[in-house]
């Protein structure tokens, strides 16, 4: 009886040719994996659980009354934007991950498997959505025990999270792509929170940008974190959508078009 012989290359092809239904299957499954993962390891939890908490009693009780005149004042705010700084901040947690089983050789195990060869990143990318959701019904739910009572109703205050998820797993795909190239987690940590810093803090986030310097008021106002703030704000507080969510869902829509083609080609290179 003779033998077929599979060679590495053919076996690259046949998986680079599997359904698209197979693909969908093999994300999810990828997805649960990462669930596990921070099941077994709660830890993983701590930033979308303690931060959300600590940030949003700190910003408050230190900078309400200077800012807005009492904490009550300043939770239709501060609120909004600790939720972005939050969200934003954790989508850095995909590339670093990504990294780390980069080095571990777990993905050199999958190439063995006979999966798609994209579904390891898809799944990473889909598991972290479950820490986005997490970061965001934490902060809301500390500024409700705080007094905040969005006048946009609950609605608007779920559409609004919505939006914050969207926009913070359209920008894993920038973290995803540094944790592909990238050389150690440790870098692209640095690399992230480099970008992250400035954009999240020179924002109208914490203050109103009128209070600061005339050249950083020019930065504020072109700032995209900016831009999904007030989006956050007008929803969650008068129950608009107005122009600046349409910005940030064309901003997340761009991001996804530049990087996500570029993360999948730089990881199929290495898968």
């Amino acid at each position: 009886m003779s033998t077929i012989t599979i060679t590495p290359a053919a076996d690259r092809s046949l998986r680079n040719h599997v359904s698209l239904s197979q693909t969908v299957r093999n994300s999810f499954t990828m997805a649960y994996r990462g669930l596990l993962k921070i099941k077994r390891t709660p830890e993983q939890l701590i930033d979308v659980t303690v931060q959300p908490i600590i940030f949003t009693l700190m910003f408050t009780y230190i900078f309400g009354g200077a800012i807005a005149g009492d904490v009550a004042s300043y939770l239709p705010i501060i609120i909004p934007g600790i939720l972005v700084q939050t969200v934003i901040t954790t989508s850095v947690v995909t590339g670093i991950q990504l990294r780390e089983d980069m080095d571990k050789g777990v993905f050199d195990r999958f190439k063995s498997m006979p999966i798609a060869r994209i579904a390891p990143l898809a799944g990473a990318l889909l598991a972290d959505t479950v820490r986005y959701t997490i970061a965001t019904t934490l902060t809301f739910a500390m500024g409700f025990v705080m007094g905040y009572r969005p006048e946009g109703g609950i609605g608007f205050v779920a559409l609004a999270g919505l939006l914050v998820i969207v926009c913070a797993w359209a920008i894993s795909w920038i973290f995803a792509f540094f944790g592909v190239i990238a050389r150690s987690a440790s870098s692209v940590q640095g690399i992230s929170f480099l970008v992250l810093f400035p954009l999240t803090f020179l924002s109208n986030a914490f203050v109103n940008p009128e209070t600061m310097p005339s050249f950083l008021q020019g930065f504020v106002d072109v700032n995209p974190v900016s831009h999904l703030v007030t989006a956050v704000r007008d929803l969650a507080n008068t129950g608009v959508f107005g122009g600046d969510a349409w910005l940030a869902l064309l901003g997340a829509a761009v991001i996804v078009a530049v990087f996500a083609p570029l993360t999948v080609r730089a990881y199929m290179r290495r898968a």
